[in-house]
């Protein structure tokens, strides 16, 4: 009886243990959700290489952006790395936030808002309606649920515009700018920064005296409530995640050119980059 007694013990705080450590033994599992935006792309491909070479079986989960927030809000991801704050992404916080942990805030002074090509020649959003013509009344957006659409349909109720907002995907609006470009021709389109369409071009923001798309704004890690304390080794690591403009800029600008090979990219730029790694263990 007293063996029976003793091995039950050690049974049970075998198991006490396991639930304690989380990943650590062995269940080195990981869901990144992310949406086609240039940023989270980068970011979300170098955790994941990061993440990996730490010994983690790592998932990713594409969507739009609502349902990446609810995917995470709900379990069904653990970890997203593009919240936009404190006002591309509000409402989304607002009505998923206390199913969500804030874990950090992976980069600082972004900024979203309407974009030209340097040879256009208004500076502001209040000019748009004078120029409507050159412009065909047309506002190239990505996909209907980013919050940067929302703002940019605010933009045009709060400047009386008559223009619409054609909603797209990222990759359509940058192939759309590309041949604008290409061609002289104006454009007017939805960009934020960091992009690596502003190492590619020369654009500028429209300035928006009204602030509907508000000043900078900083992106944000968020996992699911429940992981963000069960896997305290890849939390510690996203909570230390972050990156300057110089860093995720040329993180893009690699994954941009890579043709293909995005992988082999950011193995690159992570050899590069030694130092920065080193700092997120």
């Amino acid at each position: 009886m007293k063996k029976i007694l003793l091995f039950a013990l050690a049974a049970l705080v075998t198991v006490i243990a396991a639930c304690n450590t989380g990943s650590s033994n062995g269940d080195k599992k990981i869901t990144i959700a992310y949406v086609n935006w240039a940023e989270g792309v980068a970011m979300t491909q170098l955790a994941k290489n990061i993440l990996e070479g730490k010994g983690y079986e790592v998932t990713l989960k594409n969507a739009d952006v609502a349902p990446v927030f609810a995917a995470v809000a709900g379990g069904d991801a653990d970890i997203f790395l593009d919240t936009w704050m404190p006002v591309t992404h509000q409402n989304y916080m607002e009505n998923f936030g206390h199913k969500v942990t804030v874990l950090n805030t992976n980069f600082e002074g972004a900024k979203i808002g309407l974009v030209v090509p340097d040879y256009v020649n208004i500076k502001s959003i209040e000019e748009l309606n004078a120029v409507k013509d050159k412009f065909e009344g047309h506002i190239v957006g990505i996909d209907a649920g980013a919050g940067i659409m929302g703002k940019a349909e605010e933009a045009v109720k709060a400047y009386g515009l008559d223009y619409e907002i054609q909603s797209s995907s990222e990759a359509a609006m940058m192939a759309t700018l590309k041949k604008s470009i290409d061609e002289k021709q104006p454009v007017v389109v939805t960009g934020w920064a960091p992009h690596w369409m502003f190492s590619r071009y020369k654009l500028r923001f429209l300035e928006d005296p009204k602030q509907v798309f508000g000043a900078t704004e900083k992106i944000q890690t968020i996992a699911n409530n429940e992981f963000s304390v069960a896997d305290t080794v890849a939390v510690n690591f996203f909570r230390k995640f972050q990156l300057n403009s110089e860093q995720l800029g040329s993180l893009m600008g690699a994954m941009a050119d890579a043709d293909g090979k995005e992988d082999a990219a950011v193995k690159e730029w992570i050899q590069h980059n030694q130092e920065l790694v080193k700092s997120w263990d």
